[in-house]
């Protein structure tokens, strides 16, 4: 009798009455009825905050084009046009949705914007940085600047990383991050930047006369500045060399900074080759002590390497000095 009717209930359990249906489909239809007009203010609603969120980018983009500072107008204008829309969407859902109160969806938003911070903790970090260097502006795209061993040009700045263009050709991703925690060599900050190179001169030359041949060398040459003047100083009394520092200074930027040295430096070369200015190398004596001498250890008598005078006569070997006495 069980095994009878069960099959008939379990039938009768997955039939569906239609008149239940189509209730529920009534249902759904005029509530959406109801809703219509909400959704319909809802949708203008967010359709002028989006308007509204292009306006201000633009304008953003605008006033930042005027500044010369284009790479911060995209990254502002684009988050305060998302900040904008976003607001529109939470008040839309607050009109579609009445009993949905603001301060819920803010809760809501809060606790979302936490995990959203963990998960994309690296892409946020490196667009707050990228936004302060932005504001900051310790740099602008153009200028040569060093940053964690790359030197380059500053293509642009991004909402993740700086580009970097290097003398070879080459473009370096650098995080926004690491550019605003690390320090950063701007060498374009001025308008001028300063050169040295030390040029060694033997001990027996004259100074005054090399400083006079060097600077000399430094007629003809427009891209040096004439001030501050090009100057040759007295820098170190190294061990083989007087090493004079050689200053001056050109443009900042890195191919006058390559071509003036180039020029220069060949210069100086034949120039004190051509005044007989003595550009030493660095020397080494090296004394060769022969242990075997019968006066080793005798001080006043060991020649300890160096030769015997005109009328000296060299000290003889222990071998010898044994054999005499015996």
């Amino acid at each position: 009798m069980d095994e009878t009717t069960a099959p008939e209930t379990m039938e009768e359990a997955v039939q569906l009455d239609p008149v239940f249906v189509f209730s529920k489909i009534s249902t759904w239809v005029i509530g959406f009825q109801k809703l219509l007009p909400n959704i319909v203010v809802a949708a203008v609603l967010i359709g002028i905050f989006v308007i509204l969120g292009l306006i201000v980018a633009r304008a953003v983009r605008t006033w930042a084009n005027h500044s010369q500072r284009g790479n911060l107008g995209d990254v502002l204008g684009s988050f305060l046009k998302w900040v904008i829309i976003l607001m529109g969407i939470l008040l839309g859902l607050t009109i579609v949705i009445p009993s949905l109160r603001p301060g819920d969806l803010i809760a809501g938003l809060g606790i979302g914007s936490v995990a959203i911070g963990f998960a994309f903790k690296d892409i946020l970090q490196n667009w707050l940085a990228g936004l302060l260097l932005l504001l900051g502006q310790p740099f602008r795209p153009g200028d040569q600047i060093v940053v964690n061993g790359y030197e380059g040009t500053v293509k642009r700045i991004e909402t993740r990383a700086t580009i970097l263009t290097t003398y070879d050709g080459r473009d370096a991703i650098i995080p926004n991050a690491d550019v605003y925690s690390t320090a950063v060599t701007v060498n374009t900050a001025h308008e001028t930047r300063r050169s040295d190179y030390d040029v060694g001169i033997g001990y027996g030359d004259d100074i005054e006369q090399a400083r006079k041949v060097i600077l000399a060398c430094f007629e003809g040459l427009d891209t040096v500045e004439a001030k501050p003047a090009p100057e040759v100083l007295v820098w170190d009394l190294a061990s083989s060399t007087v090493n004079l520092r050689v200053r001056w200074w050109t443009n900042s930027r890195r191919t006058d900074v390559v071509h003036v040295k180039a020029v220069l430096l060949e210069r100086i070369k034949y120039a004190l080759d051509k005044a007989g200015i003595d550009m030493a190398y660095p020397t080494q004596v090296m004394l060769f002590h022969d242990q075997t001498e019968a006066t080793d250890g005798t001080r006043g008598d060991q020649r300890e390497g160096w030769p015997r005078g005109e009328k000296g006569h060299p000290p003889m070997s222990a071998r010898e000095a044994g054999q005499k006495q015996g």
